[in-house]
């Protein structure tokens, strides 16, 4: 066949494969156009899941007359002048390929009025045929309609689905739109009824617009991360591990308030979770990611839905590292936000003044010293605990942790019980069937698995010990030459001292092959050759791995397990209140290592509704 150029036509219908997808494809575009000419409100009509109509109606800057043409032809745009503009886009829209598109197969009009246009023109285009302005009533702002989608292009309207699933993927673009836009009103109507509205004037962490957005639930377990570094800024929340999803569809991630898909920056928070999440369930969160515009490029995607950052391993580690921290402090008890600018932060809740143990009897210094020795037992694997008897009936009533009660001072001869802070777990009261700690706390009750908890603060115990002593090696007395691509051939040989911190001593021995002569010494009786192949495949694909410190983790996890006290071990009621404190003081105490919450709380308006009181 001759070489010969295409009409223009055909050239918009080829690139509206490309950007319009289905109608959330074609709302997302000119939702966005009028973002960026400063919209304040947004409304959005639609007719059965926008097949029939699209009516996007803003009060932004306007287009004039003369330009009106020019917003349906291709590659023109007010956003970007030279290559320069291109490096740092800020702006949703800037290729001006969407109008054009979307007119092509569409029965489309678009009508406009500046502030300083006495009233305003509108052009219509059927089929790529663009028809001369006329003037038209219209406020200040722009009006686009997009009637019969793909009516023109029969194969692509049969892609199409069902009314509802259509205006679904709609709804679910606005949800997106309207956590990262909470200063736009967005009203959205649906066949002539009144769907959704998000209102305006909200900050852009507002919880009424997480409210909104993702309902109440995630609001009650959301945390605030807000950290800075090396030129990048992430802010948002995350949702605290016992609040996790069966699927990602509450996961929300934004590059300089666009929204993205980018694996490495998913691989970096499912990294942070792991170590408190169930497995295969996933975490709920809202990120938003700031960085230099000409850092990151965002023209590699038709549709814009993928960035290319220009060093993905920084970012991806600044992820990872703000999320961990973040998520070390969700310790038993904790209450507040975690994250400012200098670091995350948990607050906890103040001790209510003039609160007094419901008794005043305090533990001698003998017993004081035996209930450290009697719960220090339980990590050194000791014999049982002595269960209190009828000569031990301090300890059985409300004895309470000596750290945590101060003594009375003695006026006039009468005992003066001085304000008490009250810890955040509060003061064991029971053991339940061997299994379950019952404390009472400020708020009402607190109920906690013991084992659970125990096997959180043995694990962490055992890593903060490891960390500090570092990954040793252990030298093989044969090494061993393992086969592999050339591409991890070579990052093998580039990455030696990355691997070498790992606890891995490997020399490239060939153009596929690599030789192992050491390996991590905890790790030793494992199949480090797939553990070695795996750490290649992370450092090619995210430039980082943590596959070396997941295993060490996963060995230290079943170790505490092991040394965990067990199910029916009868604690004294110090040893209870030891194990409350030290909660409170491990990181991410809240879950054990699998992921499950060690504890709960019930307040006492909810008591009292069981029992109706008050009614």
């Amino acid at each position: 066949m001759q070489i010969r150029p295409l009409p223009d036509t055909l050239i918009n219908q080829i690139a509206a494969g490309e950007v319009v997808e289905r109608p959330a494809s074609v709302v997302k575009e000119l939702v966005e156009n009028a973002l960026d000419a400063g919209a304040g409100r947004v409304d959005i009509d639609l007719e059965e899941g926008g097949t029939r109509l699209i009516r996007i109606r803003d009060d932004g800057r306007g287009i004039a007359r003369d330009e009106l043409a020019l917003a349906v032809s291709r590659h023109a745009t007010s956003k970007i002048a030279s290559l320069e503009d291109l490096e740092g886009v800020g702006t949703l829209g800037f290729r001006g390929e969407a109008l054009p598109s979307i007119a092509s197969v569409s029965r489309f009009r678009i009508t406009s009025r500046r502030e300083e246009d006495e009233h305003a023109h509108a052009i219509e285009v059927d089929g790529g045929r663009v028809a001369p302005p006329v003037p038209r009533p219209h406020p200040r702002g722009t009006t686009v309609e997009v009637r019969d989608l793909f009516y023109n292009v029969p194969a692509r309207r049969k892609f199409l689905r069902a009314e509802r699933t259509e205006f679904g993927h709609i709804e679910e673009w606005l949800r997106q739109l309207a956590l990262a836009r909470p200063q736009v009103e967005l009203r959205v109507t649906h066949n002539g009824k009144p769907s959704r509205r998000w209102k305006g004037e909200a900050d852009l962490l507002s919880d009424v617009r997480l409210h909104e957005t993702l309902g109440p639930e995630f609001a009650r377990h959301a945390m605030r991360v807000d950290h800075e570094g090396a030129g990048l800024r992430l802010h948002g929340w995350i949702a605290r591990p016992a609040y996790n999803r069966a699927s990602a569809d509450q996961q929300y991630l934004y590059c300089n308030s666009r929204a993205i898909r980018d694996r490495s920056v998913a691989h970096a928070v499912k990294l942070a979770y792991s170590d408190v999440m169930y497995h295969g369930r996933q975490p709920a969160y809202v990120l938003f990611l700031e960085l230099d515009p000409r850092r990151v490029d965002v023209n590699v995607h038709p549709a814009k839905h993928e960035v290319r950052f220009r060093d993905s391993r920084l970012v991806h580690d600044f992820v990872y590292r703000t999320l961990q921290s973040a998520l070390a402090e969700t310790r038993a008890g904790a209450d507040g936000q975690a994250g400012q600018a200098g670091g995350p932060h948990v607050a906890h809740p103040a001790a209510a003044p003039g609160w007094q143990p419901q008794s005043q009897s305090h533990l001698s210094l003998r017993e004081i010293a035996e209930a450290r020795g009697s719960y220090a037992a339980l990590y050194a694997g000791g014999g049982e605990a002595a269960m209190a008897d009828g000569s031990g009936q301090v300890s059985q009533e409300h004895a309470w942790q000596e750290a945590t009660v101060p003594a009375m001072p003695m006026h006039g001869g009468d005992a003066v019980a001085a304000e008490a802070g009250i810890p955040p777990l509060g003061y064991a009261i029971a053991q339940l069937h061997g299994i379950y700690i019952l404390a009472e706390s400020r708020e009402g009750l607190v109920v906690v698995d013991m084992h659970a908890a125990h096997e959180r603060i043995g694990y962490e115990r055992l890593k903060a010990a490891h960390d500090s002593e570092g990954l040793r090696s252990q030298p093989l007395l044969v090494p061993a030459t393992i086969a592999v691509s050339a591409r991890e051939a070579e990052v093998a040989e580039r990455e030696a001292a990355t691997l070498a911190e790992l606890g891995f001593e490997v020399t490239r021995a060939g153009p596929q092959s690599v030789a192992l002569r050491a390996v991590p010494a905890l790790l030793a009786q494992g199949d480090v050759e797939a553990l070695l192949r795996d750490v290649l495949a992370d450092l090619l694909e995210h430039g980082a791995s943590r596959r070396v410190a997941g295993a060490r983790d996963e060995l230290l996890s079943t170790m505490a397990c092991h040394g965990a006290v067990r199910a029916n071990r009868r604690l004294t009621i110090p040893e209870m209140n030891a194990l409350l404190r030290d909660m409170e003081a491990t990181e991410r105490s809240g879950q054990c290592n699998h992921g499950r919450p060690t504890w709960t709380r019930f307040g006492l308006a909810e008591i009292d509704r069981w029992f109706l009181r008050g009614r």
